[in-house]
C-alpha cells in the first residue's frame, strides 16, 4: 500500500461534533438517522480521521438495522476487533486499525452466503468515495472493486439478501 494513513489533531479538529462522538468518545448514532445506511452508490468508504479505507459498497447490504452494514472490510489489515464489554453486554468492537477510529460492531447474523458476518457500522466514522471520485482521491488501486460486472452482482446481492 502506497498512501500513509494516521491519526492526526489536524484531522480532529475537522471533525463535526457526531464525527467526533463517535470516533473518539464510543458513541453510537441513531438508526435510520445517518448519512450512509441507505446509501446504494457504487464507491469507498474510508475512515473519517485517517483516510484509511473501510469497506466497499459492493460489501454493502441492508441488514434492515438502520446503520451501513458490509460482509467484509476492504482490507483487514485496516480494522482492528476488540472485546467491548460497556453497557453490560459482551460485543465485538470494530475500530480503524490507523486512526483508532471506534466504527461500530460485528456480528455473527450476517449473510450465510457472504461469510456470515455483519460489520455494523456509524456513518459518522465514515467518509464516502464515489466511484467515479476514487482516482482524484488518491484511492485509484481500488477502481478494480468497482467493475461492472461485480456492481450488477451487488446490486442482485443486495436485493436478495433483503428479501
Amino acid at each position: 500500500m502506497s498512501a500513509q494513513y494516521e491519526k492526526s489533531p489536524e484531522a480532529i479538529a475537522r471533525l463535526t461534533r457526531q464525527q467526533r462522538r463517535v470516533t473518539q468518545d464510543d458513541a453510537t448514532e441513531p438508526a435510520f438517522q445517518n448519512e450512509f445506511w441507505n446509501k446504494k452508490d457504487a464507491g469507498l468508504y474510508v475512515d473519517v480521521v485517517s483516510g484509511e479505507p473501510l469497506f466497499a459498497s459492493t460489501d454493502k447490504y441492508d441488514s434492515r438495522s438502520g446503520w451501513p452494514s458490509f460482509t467484509v472490510p476492504v482490507d483487514p489489515d485496516n480494522i482492528v476487533i476488540k472485546t467491548d464489554k460497556a453497557f453490560g453486554m459482551v460485543r465485538t468492537e470494530v475500530r480503524s486499525a490507523h486512526g483508532d477510529s471506534h466504527l461500530g460492531h460485528v456480528f455473527d447474523d450476517g449473510p450465510a452466503e457472504a461469510g456470515g458476518l455483519r460489520y455494523c457500522i456509524n456513518s459518522a466514522s465514515m467518509r464516502f468515495i464515489d466511484e467515479a471520485d476514487l482516482e482524484a482521491e488518491g484511492y485509484g488501486e481500488y477502481r478494480g472493486l468497482f467493475t461492472t460486472e461485480s456492481t450488477s452482482t451487488e446490486s442482485t446481492s443486495t436485493e436478495e439478501i433483503s428479501r
